[in-house]
């Protein structure tokens, strides 16, 4: 599994021009589950996503999590994320495993973080067309992914 985090003040999703998930201060998740990825793998990242301290306390130092802050979650699935773009221009996406197999992952990933105190999480419509929008805190971004957790 790969996750973008973004540290946002504020983001939402809107599908078909309708918005159907926001948050304020917390992080946006872009999740892309690969083939051969398993629910260890999702138990793994989710704690680790949880417990991360990237919010800055009264010294403007990174040493605040999620629940210290009483930050939210909101998790959009993006099978993009597995992408091989080593070959020509066109990306391939085979490494992207199939819905029947990314969409119980994804859910599971979302409990998970639930499991591991995160007060609230939201999620995109999973294999909809989404449209993001996020007002970026820092900007601090990280990419993570569970093969090196293991």
């Amino acid at each position: 599994m790969k996750v973008v985090l973004q540290l946002v003040s504020s983001c939402k999703v809107e599908i078909d021009g309708t918005e159907t998930a926001s948050i304020g201060k917390g992080f946006l998740l872009l999740l892309g589950v690969k083939n051969g990825d398993t629910q260890n793998d999702a138990s793994k990242l989710a704690k680790k996503i949880s417990g991360l301290r990237i919010f800055c306390d009264e010294n403007d130092k990174m040493n605040l999590s999620l629940s210290d802050v009483g930050g939210k979650v909101l998790v959009v699935s993006n099978f993009t994320l597995c992408a091989d773009c080593s070959h020509g221009r066109r990306p391939s996406f085979i490494e992207a495993a199939r819905p029947e197999v990314s969409e119980p992952l994804y859910r599971f990933f979302c409990d998970e973080l639930r499991k591991n105190g995160v007060s609230e999480v939201l999620t995109g419509e999973f294999g909809a067309d989404m449209k993001v929008s996020l007002l970026n805190d820092g900007p601090v971004t990280l990419v993570i992914d569970s093969e090196e957790l293991k």
